[in-house]
């Protein structure tokens, strides 16, 4: 098998925690075998090379392949630095380095998400299936980013024709169907597309049911049945000279009874239908000019998650909509191979209602935001990368006010944002690289379901961050390590008091990522960690007061290795995902240390020599049947008394059948 060698250090390397996807040696996709090594995912990233990007976290193509019957936890596993938790799609939460990803600016397709609802509910349920390609900017965003990339931002890419459609070919498509024992949950999914003269169009269908799971102990793990049903329909037309034009429509429903708090284990609270939809339509223009001064893009889309309880135990019935409106327009200016300047100007109107009887009626709040950005990426020389970029924010705030004047309250803000990476190659094994961002991030929208109080906004505040990280990465022969340390802090977040009073928190996160690689020509081997401290107004916080903000990670581990054996068609390989004990400093009654742990999860993979399109793939996650609450599940240092945190599903067997055709 082929091997990545001889690779420049600078902008080739996955972020600190994620030199841990940089397998020197990994599959090639010559030999028609998905990539495991990120080097070549970020090989295909226009902007791969840039400084900006030497942290970027590229989930590589087997790790999506492996993931598309699985959800969000199974497409970061092995990302020490990614955090997910939650036991189910819908109680699942995005943190980056300890941030929670309401957060980072978040785009699919191009078109900006809006992520905030309620807090026992998570807006991040994408399905994997979808996904031709991920990557997290931790901490450090460019400015053409988009608006309130305090932290970073995740920028996931559907799949196209061409992800399907054979060389040569005019159709083509790929069916998958899995089941897993634990929940006997059953899954199928269907994907066609069509070219020709240019024109291409893409179908793609999912649908998962199932029962409850059970955690380690063999406990039925209450509302975590599987109902979920997605879909993409995409039209694309690519012209003679590369340029293109896209319309891509998405929707993912997840339709069940859950526990009363989803992101909960089971509780006196009781149980309540919940309906929840996410809706993504893009349309993008891409000119297809990768020479000269004039390589203009344009994207306008909409994005909006429906999360609805028509009934609960205590009679009332709650329909929220979150919502952007976004555009983007920009151009990039190539001033030779290696050194651009992208310029442009974006807009984005999002918002964020309720309809419920114990609000009387509808009622929300709305921003809308204009900002012009300029982000330049350069090479001095060849050892020197250099990205730097400066973004202006104007942003309208409408809310409601009946605590001081009755009516609604509105408010004008606008601030400044730049920020800078470099990075240098001190020899040719030898990296060392650093970040920094200081963002503007004017008023944010509130959780949907706190509209249920009269609100006093007079201290509301603009919300700033403030992004430093520092790294260095190292390959010599099949060795590849890296390591890092970050720091985020952001300034007045947004709060409620009980009384309605809307006030500015601060929140930091701070620590290091760690990553060591050695791979061979048939396999590989990884270890990743990530370390994570928290505080709150200056303060260790437990997870009610930095909801929205963030979680305690304390240290978390990842471990993986795959071995290919060519003569029979057979790739094995298996992985362990650990936290150590964590103490995060507050000391109640109710709290206590989270506790450590230990899962391994073994695969087999089997390519049939006489169907040649056909995979098999057996595994068993959670071998030793242990029972524990993911890291980034809400609540697991509190005692069970207080809260009981949702368990992560015990041994699960599964199998998935994978056909293309």
């Amino acid at each position: 098998m082929a091997r990545t060698s001889n690779i420049r250090l600078s902008g080739l390397l996955c972020s600190t925690a994620l030199a841990l996807i940089s397998a020197p040696a990994a599959f090639a996709e010559e030999d028609e075998v998905l990539s495991l090594d990120p080097i070549i995912v970020k090989q295909r990233d226009p902007a791969g090379n840039a400084a900006d990007r030497a942290t970027s976290i590229y989930v590589a193509d087997a790790e999506i392949e492996r993931a598309a019957m699985g959800d969000l936890k199974d497409l970061f596993a092995g990302i020490a630095s990614v955090s997910v938790g939650g036991g189910i799609p819908i109680a699942q939460k995005i943190f980056v380095n300890g941030v929670d990803m309401l957060n980072l600016a978040v785009q699919v397709d191009g078109v900006s998400q809006n992520n905030r609802t309620f807090h026992h509910v998570s807006a991040n349920a994408f399905d994997p299936g979808l996904m031709k390609s991920v990557r997290v900017d931790p901490g450090v965003a460019p400015a053409d980013a988009g608006p309130r990339a305090l932290a970073g931002r995740v920028v996931m890419e559907t799949i196209d024709a061409e992800d399907i459609i054979e060389d040569g070919e005019t159709f083509g498509g790929r069916s998958r169907l899995s089941y897993s024992s634990n929940g006997s949950t059953a899954q199928g999914s269907l994907t066609l597309a069509g070219r020709s003269g240019g024109f291409e169009i893409l179908g793609y269908a999912k649908r998962a049911t199932g029962d409850n799971y059970e955690d380690g102990d063999g406990n039925e793990v209450t509302g975590s049945a599987a109902n979920l049903t997605a879909g993409l329909l995409k039209f694309a037309y690519e012209g003679d000279q590369g340029d293109r034009i896209e319309l891509s429509l998405q929707e993912a429903q997840d339709n069940e009874i859950r526990n009363f708090q989803p992101n909960f284990g089971s509780s006196t609270r009781g149980f309540a239908p919940y309906f929840t939809k996410r809706r993504i339509a893009s349309l993008r223009y891409e000119s297809g000019n990768e020479t000269g001064l004039w390589d203009p893009s344009a994207t306008f889309g909409f994005s909006e998650i429906n999360v609805d309880r028509p009934s609960d135990p205590f009679g009332d019935s709650t329909s929220t909509s979150s919502s952007t409106y976004a555009l983007t327009l920009k151009n990039d200016f190539h001033l030779s191979d290696s050194n651009t300047i992208t310029g442009g100007v974006d807009y984005q109107v999002r918002e964020s209602t309720v309809n419920a009887t114990w609000v009387n009626g509808l009622t929300g709040e709305e921003s809308k935001n204009l900002g012009v950005f300029a982000q330049a990426r350069l090479e001095p020389t060849n050892r020197l990368s250099v990205s730097a970029g400066l973004r202006y924010d104007w942003q309208d705030f409408t809310g409601q006010d009946f605590a001081q004047t009755g009516t609604a309250f509105t408010g004008s803000t606008s601030g400044a944002s730049g920020n800078l990476s470099l990075v240098y190659d001190l020899t040719d094994a030898l990296s060392l690289r650093a970040g920094y961002s200081n963002v503007f991030g004017g008023y944010d929208l509130e959780d949907n379901f706190l509209f249920y109080q009269a609100w006093d906004y007079s201290a509301l505040q603009s919300s700033r961050a403030k992004n430093i990280i520092v790294g260095a990465d190292w390959q010599r022969g099949n060795w590849t390590l890296g390591g890092e340390l970050f720091k985020t802090s952001i300034g007045n977040l947004r709060g409620v008091t009980r009384t309605g009073a809307v006030i500015g928190n601060d929140f930091e996160s701070k620590g290091f990522n760690l990553a060591a690689t050695y791979g061979w020509d048939s396999g590989f081997a990884r270890f990743t960690m990530n370390s994570s401290d928290i505080e709150f107004n200056d303060q260790p916080a437990e997870s009610f007061f930095v909801v929205d903000s963030g979680t305690p990670i304390g240290k978390v581990l990842a471990f993986e290795v795959q071995q290919e054996i060519p003569t029979m068609n057979l790739l094995v390989g298996g992985s362990v995902e650990a936290a150590l004990s964590n103490d995060n400093g507050v000391y109640e009654t109710y709290t206590q240390k989270q506790e450590s742990y230990q899962v391994l999860n073994l695969f087999a993979e089997y390519s049939p020599p006489s169907l040649g399109n056909v995979t098999i793939r057996a595994a068993i996650d959670n071998v030793f049947d242990t029972q524990y609450a993911d890291r980034a599940t809400y609540g697991t240092e509190y005692t069970a008394a207080s809260i009981t945190s949702i368990k992560e599903p015990g041994r699960n067997i599964s199998v998935v059948a994978t056909l293309k055709f």
